[in-house]
C-alpha cells in the first residue's frame, strides 16, 4: 500500500509540473513574444466588443460581403478539421458544384479554386486576392459602389504571406469586410 500511494504522488507531481506548469510556461512566453497573437488575435469594435479574430474565418452570406472560403466544420472554431474526404467523393463533387453555381461561374469566368474547395483546417480566415476581386462585382452592386472602388479597396488590404518572396496575395476576409463597412 505504501508503494501505491508513493505512485501515485508521483504520478500527480509529474502531471502538475508537465502539464499545467509546461502549459503555464508556453502561455506566458507566448505573452510576452506575441500578446496579440496569444490572445486569439482578436479584434475589437469601437464599442469595446469583440467582432472576431483574424486567424479564424466566419460565415458571411450577405451579397454586401466578401465571403470565405467553404469550411468543413460550419466555421466552428471549437473542432477545427477537413472533412476527410477523397477529392473523388460525390459529396466533395457536390460541394464544389454548389460553390460554382452561388458564384454563378462559367466556362468563361471560372471560379478560383479557393473559393470553391474548403482548407484543410476549414477555417482558413484568407482568401486569394484574386478570389476576393472575383466577388468584387457582386459586393460593388449590393452596395451601390463603384467596382474600381471595390477593387481598389481589395488590392489596399491584399499582401504576401511570403514577404518578398512570394508572388501570391492572400486577404483576410474578415479585416476586408470590416473595411468595406467603413467606406459605407
Amino acid at each position: 500500500m505504501q508503494l501505491f500511494l508513493s505512485s501515485i504522488r508521483i504520478a500527480a507531481a509529474t502531471m502538475v509540473i508537465c502539464v499545467a506548469g509546461y502549459a503555464t510556461a508556453v502561455w506566458a512566453v507566448a505573452r510576452a513574444i506575441a500578446p496579440d497573437t496569444a490572445n486569439g488575435s482578436l479584434i475589437i469594435g469601437e464599442s469595446g466588443a469583440v467582432i472576431g479574430s483574424r486567424q479564424v474565418a466566419q460565415a458571411f452570406t450577405e451579397p454586401r460581403y466578401f465571403w470565405p472560403r467553404p469550411s468543413a466544420v460550419d466555421y466552428n472554431g471549437a473542432g477545427a478539421g477537413g472533412s476527410n474526404k477523397s477529392p473523388t467523393s460525390a459529396d466533395v463533387e457536390d460541394r464544389g458544384r454548389a460553390m460554382v453555381e452561388r458564384y454563378g461561374a462559367t466556362p468563361d469566368n471560372p471560379l478560383p479554386a479557393d473559393l470553391a474547395a474548403a482548407s484543410g483546417a476549414g477555417l482558413d480566415p484568407h482568401i486569394s486576392e484574386e478570389g476576393a476581386l472575383y466577388q468584387a462585382g457582386r459586393v460593388a452592386a449590393a452596395r451601390g459602389l463603384e467596382r474600381a472602388q471595390i477593387e481598389e479597396l481589395v488590392r489596399q488590404a491584399s499582401f504576401s504571406p511570403g514577404g518578398f518572396l512570394s508572388t501570391d496575395r492572400i486577404v483576410n476576409v474578415l479585416e476586408l469586410n470590416i473595411a468595406l463597412d467603413a467606406v459605407d
